[in-house]
């Protein structure tokens, strides 16, 4: 069986490949980044090394020989590029694959890391008690939640008898290597006795260690009853949780301040216009969330449960 992962230099993207050659597949990357000489001697995966985004990219010539295809591709910054890479790239990787697959009389099963922003906010407050399911209604906001709620839309559209897919849709994605650095920041504020709690006790986290999304990754790839599924993925645990983890690694008391969310509101208004104040309209809704990803249909269909416990392992993120 042969397997392309595109964005395989990536965070999530790179644990993927690891994980599969592990298993003894035959895997190669295909990725925009430099690939230096290290990273070849220590991966028996072959790499490709071709931007999505080039027009003349021959998209037939590259999905001919592969089964399984895990898109892991994504633009994190560039807002400018996000709508060509996510939904113009994914759209023509697909007609490719549905045009070999059909020349070919085979199946080519595609496994997109989508993410639970397609479902948006909790609306009209952030503070809502919410649980959002597969059946939730997508409401993304912002560039990289739409263009990514776009492509997943493309996909589904485009399952028919040789092709099909799996898409897999994670809350906040942690680990040692992971590029975003909202928890380490948090740690920092933590440490400097900087952190306070916004609003009533019970504000919920949503995260899931980068491990816990491979893992589902080769189920979706693999396994035949995921097939035509969507599959939200998160490890919820209470707010205090990772604030109090985050505190007991670096030694210092966990946080007890907790302010009324209106005034902190107030404030955050009143301080808009300053460039680097911290208090915004953003991390203050996210203090305050409610949402819930319910996980209950990955551990029905694939019987699949995170297993990597956020009270242990968020800890890894600031080392």
């Amino acid at each position: 069986m042969s397997i392309l992962v595109t964005g395989g230099r990536g965070f999530i993207g790179k644990r993927l490949v690891e994980a599969l050659v592990k298993k003894g597949y035959q895997v190669d990357i295909l990725s925009r980044s430099e690939v230096d000489s290290l990273t070849l001697k220590e991966c028996t995966a072959s790499f490709i090394k071709f931007d999505l985004l080039d027009p003349v990219f021959d998209f037939d010539n590259i999905v001919k020989k592969y089964d399984v295809i895990f898109n892991c591709a994504g633009e994190l910054l560039n807002e400018s590029l996000m709508h060509s890479l996510h939904v113009e790239a994914t759209a023509r990787l697909i007609d490719a694959c549905k045009k070999i697959a059909h020349k070919q009389k085979r199946t080519i099963h595609w496994v997109q890391l989508s993410s639970v922003g397609a479902y948006g906010a909790s609306q009209p407050n952030a503070n809502i008690e919410r649980v959002v399911t597969e059946e939730t209604i997508p409401a993304p906001v912002g560039e990289y939640e739409l263009t990514k709620t776009l492509a997943d839309e493309i996909i589904v559209k485009a399952a028919d008898e040789f092709f099909s897919y799996s898409i897999l849709r994670p809350s906040n994605v942690y680990g040692a290597e992971m590029p975003n650095n909202s928890i380490r920041q948090l740690a920092v504020m933590i440490k400097k006795g900087l952190f306070f709690y916004i609003g009533k006790p019970g504000a919920i986290s949503n995260y899931v260690h980068v491990d816990d999304v491979v893992d589902a990754l080769i189920l979706c790839g693999f396994e035949p009853r995921a097939k035509g599924q969507i599959f939200n993925l998160s490890n919820d645990c209470d707010q205090s949780v990772v604030i109090n983890a985050l505190a007991a690694a670096q030694s210092v008391s966990p946080p007890t301040i907790r302010l009324n969310e209106s005034f902190v509101r107030i404030i955050a208004f009143v301080f808009s216009w300053l460039p680097k104040f911290p208090l915004k309209k953003s991390r203050i809704d996210a203090l305050v969330s409610r949402t819930h990803y319910d996980t209950s249909k990955i551990e029905r269909v694939l019987e699949f449960k995170p297993s990597r416990d956020v009270k242990k392992t968020i800890v890894e993120v600031l080392k």
